[in-house]
Parts: structure tokens; C-alpha cells; sequence
């Protein structure tokens, strides 16, 4: 399973998990993991995706540049 991660606060990390947010606590979240990265749940614990992350970082910077090229 794949989510995003939107936010942290306090002892809650915020998952996107197909489109929908979900609180989980932050024991079960990896220290390094950080908003917008890419997770994924290997049935202990989130951890971060290095490639989905820059894989959505870079799409994400393609739409930008496209937007602003317009």
C-alpha cells in the first residue's frame, strides 16, 4: 500500500491514501520521512519511497513549468 504524505502535527502524521486523508500515528511513520514524500507500508511501519518520491517530484515540476510557460 502507497500513500502521500501531506502533513505532520504533533503525534500525527497525515496519509493520503487514495485520495483520502488519514491520521496515523507518528510512531508508525519512519523519523526521515518528511511532507510530500511518497510511503509505503511494509506492515509495521511507513517508509519512504525514494523513487515513487522523485518520480512524483518530477512530474510534479514538469506540470509547473508547463503552467508557467503558458
Amino acid at each position: 500500500m502507497t500513500a502521500i504524505v501531506e502533513g505532520m502535527e504533533e503525534e500525527i502524521c497525515i496519509l493520503e491514501i487514495d485520495g483520502v486523508h488519514q491520521d496515523v500515528p507518528r510512531a508508525l511513520v519512519s523519523p526521515e520521512v518528511k511532507p510530500g514524500d511518497v510511503v509505503v507500508w511494509d506492515g509495521h511501519k511507513w517508509n519512504v519511497d525514494i523513487a515513487l518520491t522523485k518520480e512524483r517530484s518530477s512530474k510534479i515540476r514538469r506540470l509547473m513549468e508547463q503552467v508557467w510557460e503558458d
